[in-house]
């Protein structure tokens, strides 16, 4: 899958947004993946889970013994290239603020571990769900994401697989262009505000 067809395939959720938003890093952007409504289509879901699992090495590819991503968006993602893998799916949240495995989901120690996200932007979630794995036992050898919104400046610690890179600027609150200012600030996703 090129990536004007996975542009594409958000274009057809109606999951790329334009406007003024608030990330998940507090920082601010013009331009919006809505990884949620792409996920919504179990055929389009699929369908990038095979392609982003076709783009990690074989030599990765065929060590990976289980999926972990964190909750909440990335639970759809992890399910959907657990499946496109053939192993089983599982996910980390944080109820009390730091990740860990609950549910009855537990790791065999030394298990290899591919870690799924969504959307990465700092790579900050990531490295906490990372953590949260190793602490239960497992061990992550790669993580892959249906978006990468770093810039190239996330580093997870593990080889990284995304299956599209989107350069698409982000500001702090305080360092707004007069035209993103201008705009009010939505917080899209589970935790929608607007500031």
């Amino acid at each position: 899958m090129t990536d004007d067809e996975v542009l594409a395939e958000f274009r057809a959720a109606e999951a790329l947004l334009e406007g003024h938003f608030i990330l998940s890093s507090g920082l601010r952007s013009p331009r919006y993946l809505q990884c949620a409504r792409v996920l919504m289509n179990p055929a389009r879901a699929a369908r990038l889970a095979d392609a982003l699992a076709a783009r990690i090495p074989e030599d990765i590819r065929s060590q990976i013994e289980a999926v972990v991503s964190p909750a909440m968006g990335g639970v759809i993602a992890g399910h959907e290239i657990g499946r496109a893998l053939g192993v089983d799916a599982m996910f980390v949240e944080r109820p009390e603020g730091v990740f860990g495995l609950r549910r009855g989901f537990r790791l065999i120690p030394g298990q290899k571990i591919l870690l799924m996200e969504d959307v990465v932007t700092t790579g900050l979630s990531s490295r906490e769900a990372i953590k949260a794995v190793e602490e239960a036992g497992g061990k992550v050898i790669a993580a892959a994401s249906l978006v990468d919104r770093s810039n190239g400046t996330a580093d997870l610690g593990v080889p990284f697989f995304p299956l599209i890179r989107i350069d698409v600027p982000a500001y702090a609150a305080d360092a707004l262009p007069a035209d993103l200012a201008a705009i009010p600030a939505i917080k899209p996703g589970s935790r929608a505000m607007t500031a």
